[in-house]
Parts: C-alpha cells; structure tokens; sequence
C-alpha cells in the first residue's frame, strides 16, 4: 500500500483511495500498519563471519532474546529473509555470494554492518590483499553499529534504529535499494598526519613571537629535564634442553647422508633437524624418509614456502609416529621457473597444502593431480604472499 516493495496495482490503488473524501486518512493508517508490522517482524539470514558472529548469537540467545523486538526467526535462505547482518569479515572470494545472496531476498530488504570489519575492514585494512574495505562496497548498508566487536546491546540498539527507518517507509518516502559506497580507499593516517602537521606549524606560527619575549624577559630560565629511568638489568635464563624423542638429530643426518651425500644441514644443534635438499632429488628423498623403516616419516604435517625475493624455499615438515622424531625439509626453487615435483602421490595430505602455495607464491607441482588456485579466484591478479606483490586497488601499505 505505497510501501516499497509492493506491486503496481497496489501503489494504483492507494492512488484511487487517496482521491475518496478521507482516503488518505485511511491509506496513512494501513501504511502504518504495513510498517510497523514490518519493522517488527524482521527475519535475519544467516550470516555470521568472524568473531562479531559470537555477539551476534549472543544477541538472539535467552539472556538478549532479540525476539522480544521481532527479529524472530533467523533464517538459513535469502528466499525467507528480508534481513542481513553482516557479522565478521568479509574477504573478496566470499564477495560474489554475498551479492548473490541480497539479490535472492524479495524486496523489501535490509543490511547492518556490525564490528569494524563489516564497516571498514577493521584491522586487516592495511596491508591486506583479500579484506572487502567494508560491506556496503558490494551490498547497500542501512545501518552501522561499530566496534571490535560490539556488543549485542549494541546489535539490538541498531536493529532498533532500522525499525524507526521502516516505519517511515511510505508512499512518499518509498522503499529503494541504496547507493554503493564507490569511494578508493584511501590511507587516512597519512592524510591526518598532514592536517596534525598544519596545525603544528600553525600553532607554532602564533606562539613564536610569545616565546621570544619570554626568552627577554626569563634570560635564565632553564627547562625542566626528567632524568631517564636505569634500564633494569635482569639475569641471564638458561635455556630449556631440548627433549627429543626418537633418533637424535645426528642419527638421522647420517642415516640420510648415507644415501644422500649431497645434502647439507641448513639449521640443526638442540632444534629439529633442518636439511636443504637439491631440487633434482626432492622426490627420491622424501620417498626414501617415508619408506625406510629405521626413519619411518611416514606422517606429512605440513608443506609451504617461503620467498627470499631471488627464489623460494619449500618447506616439508615430517613426523614418525612410530618413533616420534621429526625432520623440517627445504628446497631451492628458482623464481624464473617456479616449479618442482608433487609428493601428494607419497603423502596425500600435500594435495591442499601444494594448491595453497601455488596460489599464494605461484609455484607450480609437477604432476599434481588438481592444480588451481583453493583461497582465491581464479582471476585474481597475481599471488599475494610473494615480497614483490602490489596492487594498489586491493592492498594499503600500512603508514607506520
């Protein structure tokens, strides 16, 4: 009846009644009627992200009951929901569904943003490749309720103030789908380290002439110096003898060494044992760790790499679970030619953690039997962790 959302003939209709002796008195009534049950009937998709989901379920739970404001039924489909709160982080894989999610829900239909993250980005706003710098960049937001995160009083203050925007909804104030904020993000420390820099010098513009005659008129004054506290000196700490289990770190080496004169020890002593292994023989070593019953690495815990900036280090970190030792492996791989063998044919649990390098660093496995990116979209440009990653749409480099 004039309220967004409803159908032509129905926006005709108020029109006709509008034109009776007193037909608007009734139409005003009836639309308070539709908004108000509206605004207290709100039925919320699910959509919790992050940390800001924990207060958001403690926003509906007994204690809150956000039910005795009408947002009654949390809903699992946009097709039965007219609310989304956007609880936590939103990263930019996720983005798409998030769209694709407020486009399903009929019209008419809400957002709040609730926490920094939902809003701005929160802490991952500097120097984050994947973070949305706010929700209402993909969805438009009706209302905000900052925080880190805030609490769920202040998630039902925000519901409250959605409910008093519905209630004004009307024929002459319709229900439309906002506005996306469309603005760069931008890096406001520097911009207010700039206008801090204007006031200073501003400030000391005015003061100068005041501080010249207080140097005439005070010729011996001397300013206060607060002598500097005695850095405390604290014992030297021993440390904690490394208990190993299993084959000691020179047992290993030798055992490995024997078959494998060419590999050198990159980090041993008291630590678990770390060993560079030549690209050429990174299979054939690891296949020999795993099968050799004295070793017996038979368990994969994790593989990833790291960037040197002239190549990367892959980096395999084994266990025996029969004797309990443990073994860090690494791997020089050239930049120009970023690729070396698959091992998930002898450890199958490497099928994930190989497509979560060659996504993030862009280095290829040889043989893998599923290699494409797993985090982010298959159009992302370029791969984030790499030390000469930049993008400026995407990442702000923190200003301090």
């Amino acid at each position: 009846m004039g309220v967004g959302g409803a159908s032509n003939i129905t926006e005709q209709a108020a029109d006709l009644i509008d034109k009776i002796p007193g037909g608007i008195t009734l139409v005003d009534s009836i639309e308070f009627l539709v908004t108000w049950a509206r605004a207290n009937s709100l039925w919320p998709l699910i959509y919790g992200t992050a940390c800001c989901a924990m207060e958001m379920m403690s926003a509906g739970s007994s204690k809150h009951d956000w039910a005795r404001f009408g947002v009654e039924v949390a809903r699992a489909t946009p097709r039965q929901a007219d609310l989304i709160v956007l609880a936590g982080t939103i990263v930019e894989k996720m983005g798409p569904n998030l769209v694709t999610l407020y486009e399903q829900m009929p019209a008419p239909k809400y957002v709040i943003a609730m926490g920094s993250c939902a809003i701005s980005g929160g802490p991952f706003y500097y120097d984050s490749y994947s973070v949305i710098k706010g929700g209402d960049r993909l969805i438009p937001v009706d209302v905000y309720v900052p925080g880190c995160p805030p609490r769920p009083e202040a998630l039902l203050f925000g519901i409250m103030e959605l409910q008093e925007k519905i209630k004004k909804e009307g024929r002459r104030n319709p229900w439309t789908i906002g506005d996306l904020l469309k603005i760069p993000a931008t890096d406001p420390h520097k911009q207010l380290k700039k206008e801090w820099l204007l006031l200073e010098q501003k400030k000391n513009a005015e003061q100068q002439g005041a501080r010249e005659q207080f140097k005439i008129d005070h010729p011996d004054y001397k300013a206060l110096k607060i002598p500097r506290a005695q850095k405390q000196q604290f014992k030297a700490v021993k440390p904690v003898p490394y208990s190993s289990q299993g084959l000691t770190n020179s047992d290993i080496l030798l055992a490995v060494q024997s078959k494998f004169p060419e590999i050198t020890v990159y980090q041993g002593g008291d630590q678990t044992l770390d060993l560079e292994i030549p690209a050429d023989s990174y299979m054939e070593v690891i296949q020999y760790l795993q099968s050799d019953t004295s070793l017996a690495l038979d368990m994969f815990l994790q593989l990833s790499a790291i960037d040197w900036k002239d190549h990367f280090d892959i980096i395999v970190h084994l266990l025996s679970t029969a004797h309990g030792h443990k073994l860090f492996l690494r791997s020089r791989v050239e930049k120009n030619s970023a690729e070396i063998d698959s091992i998930s044919s002898i450890y199958k649990g490497t099928e994930w953690h190989e497509r979560e390098v060659y996504d993030l660093f862009g280095i290829r496995f040889r043989n893998h039997p599923d290699m494409r990116r797993i985090f982010l979209r298959d159009d992302f440009p370029g791969h984030p962790l790499c030390k000469d990653f930049e993008d400026t749409t995407r990442v702000i480099k923190r200003p301090y």
